[in-house]
């Protein structure tokens, strides 16, 4: 499915953006801690972009698998809500938007179970 490689690039591309915001604009305004929350968002926004990717990559090679299809979907919501969870957090310093980041790394982790699982299965 094109629509994964695209969404992957287009977070790579916001990744990027994002961590040179942080780097150039952010640095001298945010405390320590927040400028390396918003580093941690940017890492993982970046890691999952690439996933992102290479399931787009499989989805085109492989036959239809509900596996990697929900393996992309939830791989995109987590970079959503945990790194967007942080990048607020870094942001607002408002401390509740903590809570939802680990549902974005809940996302991740079962995206990357579905693709073990899928591999497991097909390849």
């Amino acid at each position: 499915m094109k629509a994964f490689i695209i969404f992957g690039a287009i977070n790579a591309l916001l990744a990027v953006g994002l961590g040179a915001f942080g780097a150039h604009a952010l640095e001298g305004k945010l405390e320590p801690k927040y400028l390396e929350v918003w580093k941690t968002g940017v890492t993982y926004q970046m890691f999952h972009a690439l996933g992102l990717i290479a399931i787009g990559i499989l989805v085109g090679n492989v036959p239809a698998s509900s596996l990697l299809s929900w393996s992309g979907w939830l791989m995109l919501t987590g970079i959503i809500l945990f790194s967007g969870s942080l990048y607020i957090l870094s942001i607002s310093g408002i401390k509740v938007l903590g809570a939802i980041t680990p549902l974005g790394g809940v996302a991740f982790l079962i995206s990357w179970l579905l693709l073990i699982i899928f591999a497991v299965k097909h390849l």
